[in-house]
């Protein structure tokens, strides 16, 4: 018996981009573990990983192995086994006749990160864009507005800080994120190694999780009050002198309207507003402008109503401190490509995009699909919207639509799978090769195929090679090779080996010393300074500068609702692992003990939450984590495994944010409502 070890990274929607061990007994995969030499992992994966790649990721009983055609009712999941060549003559007939009519705009196409693979993430948009089909645009459903905020003041929300920079850090100030969940790796190998080596810890987060209870400083703020406590940060740097002024007047365009609205926010008016003493917001907004300090900005404290004033709002402190472009210093969002070399456009080819070709929100996906003037086809590739996007009931109302042909690609059956006329059985990462570039460190992996896919499933790449054909195209780069993209990719970056170097170590870190957010001070906005006021905000019709707005406190018998990452399913992932929805238990909402006691609630009761969006039978958690007037519901639920058919998603509506049509999940606001009986898991 020959044991081999296969070095490989894991591409979830996950800040750590955990190195992987892939252990092999004649040829045949036993077991999966974190690589022992990766500088993130460190030779364990986190909880749900773990789980999934050793359970559900490996079996066979789950994975989808031939294409399908349906055969019953839409949402019934009823399917007939057929051949590639029947699913892919019928699709492409399906289209050509939607493209033939000149209707190719009602095509719609949704995705999102069930990869984050360079190439399975991205290269089917080539034929979307030759289709001239409408792509429901991914970042409306998580992070597009704090994204459009950073772009007018910096020029860009892809370059964030490099997390080896924290050695030269005093403050780590962590706004609205939650690494003991999303990032448990980087809650360790970042957030407690700063801690350790003397860097205070100060979390903003309305809720109590692992790292804001293990910081120096939690800041449990009431929600939708971010914008009101960061212009309180910026009254106490004004008042006590720590205000860059020279950093100003050099690099910052338009500080000095915020004036009049920093003098409004006073530490009385902010602690009242925000819920939290005037000498913890004095404490904390003092070490912050001190510094030097790095702002690590969540993708949550975006998603609600005014999530672009709140981004712009936050990154007016690091103007205003200076805190950029220096050792220790700097903000970080999202570690885009582009810093690393890789040219995005590489792989998606906008120049194959048809004339008229265009993108919508995903807060109107329900009623475009619902819609026949609006959409005449659909396909979902990586995501499950089914599970995961806003006005959950009135979206699977509308998938039931006969008329409206759906093709699903995947890995599994889904929610959203149930009611697709053909369904294609997809690659696991396991079972191809591709590029991972994680959002949060500098660094390179490859993705590193381990065995063959079960049965007759592909890659993205090659199924949407194969429809391409089908559809009678000849553009060359329809059909570019898996090998040549990763060529062709690694060549962009200052890595000098070739992917089979590359899989040997896994990882490997591009710049041997930390970089240096924006260490020209040179920022890619019209005036090359950071645009605390912008007149390209107006034009979007937005205010010229961030305001310090605070959301109306709920009405009594009000619950505002948070649905942040559960510590067991990355997004919707994992939703099918039987050990997963063990540890999960039942779906609850966790009440704070005063709503509780309000409410004559008890630990295990059954209670149903409503809205205009719809109902959800939920049994009751007390716990201080809360607040009084939020709820606490994690999100990534498949419904189709709970009790009630549905997650949180069916009370989240499709209202949109500020600024680019984004999510508002987390200004959700339902009422309470006593169950009959018990729920149930």
């Amino acid at each position: 018996m020959q044991e081999d070890i296969v070095k490989t990274t894991c591409p979830r929607d996950c800040y750590d981009a955990c190195g992987l061990a892939v252990y092999k007994e004649d040829g045949v995969i036993t077991k999966v573990l974190g690589d022992p030499e990766h500088a993130i992992s460190r030779g364990k994966l986190c909880g749900k990983c773990a789980i999934a790649y050793n359970g559900a990721w490996r079996d066979p009983a789950l994975r989808l192995t031939s294409p399908l055609r349906r055969v019953g009712a839409k949402g019934t999941a009823t399917f007939a086994e057929i051949c590639w060549d029947e699913a892919l003559a019928e699709i492409a007939e399906r289209f050509r006749g939607v493209i033939d009519a000149g209707e190719a705009a009602k095509i719609l196409h949704t995705h999102y990160t069930g990869t984050v693979g360079l190439i399975a993430g991205s290269f089917p948009l080539r034929l979307f864009n030759r289709m001239g089909a409408t792509e429901v645009d991914p970042d409306t459903v998580c992070n597009k507005a704090g994204h459009v905020a950073l772009e007018l003041t910096f020029g860009n929300s892809l370059e964030g800080f490099d997390p080896r920079t924290a050695k030269d850090a005093r403050t780590i100030l962590i706004w609205g994120a939650n690494p003991s969940h999303s990032a448990p790796h980087q809650d360790v190998v970042f957030v407690r190694r700063a801690a350790e080596a003397g860097a205070q810890i100060i979390v903003v987060d309305p809720i109590g999780h692992d790292t804001a209870l293990a910081a120096d400083m939690h800041l449990k703020l009431r929600p939708g009050t971010d914008a009101a406590l960061a212009f309180a940060f910026l009254n106490v740097m004004r008042e006590k002198g720590l205000v860059d002024q020279a950093f100003l007047d050099e690099h910052v365009l338009g500080a000095d309207e915020l004036d009049a609205a920093i003098d409004s926010m006073t530490l009385a008016r902010a602690a009242e507003l925000c819920g939290l003493s005037a000498d913890l917001i004095e404490t904390a907004a003092t070490a912050y402008a001190t510094g030097p300090s790095l702002l690590w900005l969540g993708q949550g404290v975006q998603r609600q109503r005014q999530g672009g004033n709140v981004f712009r709002a936050l990154a007016a402190l690091v103007a205003f401190s200076g805190n950029v472009g220096k050792p220790g210093a700097g903000f970080l969002y999202i570690n885009g490509t582009s810093g690393r070399g890789i040219d995005m456009s590489l792989i998606t080819m906008p120049e194959l995009a048809q004339e008229g070709t265009r993108s919508m929100s995903h807060m109107d996906l329900a009623a475009a699909l619902e819609d026949p003037r609006r959409s005449k086809a659909l396909v979902n590739w990586n995501n499950n919207p089914a599970a995961s996007s806003p006005e959950q009931g009135r979206l699977r109302k509308a998938l039931e639509r006969e008329d409206l042909f759906h093709v699903a690609v995947d890995l599994f059956h889904t929610d959203t799978t149930a009611y697709a006329d053909i369904v294609l059985p997809a690659a696991s990462f396991l079972e191809f090769n591709d590029l991972v570039l994680p959002y949060f460190d500098l660094t390179f992996s490859a993705q590193v195929k381990t065995c063959e896919p079960p049965g007759q499933a592909l890659p993205n790449q090659e199924i949407f090679h194969r429809l391409a054909r089908a559809m009678g195209y000849n553009d060359p780069g329809l059909f570019d090779s898996e090998a040549e993209l990763i060529d062709r990719l690694l060549k962009q970056t200052p890595y000098e080996g070739n992917f089979a170097d590359l899989a040997k170590v896994g990882t490997t870190t591009l710049f041997a010393e930390p970089q240096l957010q924006f260490a020209d001070l040179k920022f890619a906005t019209p005036s090359g300074r950071i645009e605390i006021a912008s007149d390209r905000a107006v034009e979007l019709g937005l205010p010229r500068a961030p305001t310090p707005h605070a959301d109306e406190r709920t009405k009594p018998g009000q619950l505002r609702i948070i649905s942040p990452a559960s510590p067991w399913q990355m997004n919707s992932s994992y939703g099918n692992d039987q050990v997963i929805q063990r540890r999960l238990g039942p779906a609850t909402v966790t009440l704070h003990p005063d709503d509780a006691v309000a409410g004559g609630f008890a630990e295990g009761d059954s209670v149903v939450l409503v809205n205009e969006a719809g109902r959800l039978k939920l049994a009751v958690t007390i716990s201080k984590t809360a607040q009084p007037g939020v709820g606490i519901i994690y999100k990534g639920r498949w419904p189709s495994a709970s009790a009630s058919d549905a997650n949180v998603n069916v009370l989240v509506a499709g209202r949109k944010s500020d600024m680019a049509e984004s999510t508002t999940v987390h200004s959700t606001v339902v009422r309470l409502e006593r169950a009959a009986t018990p729920a149930q898991p």
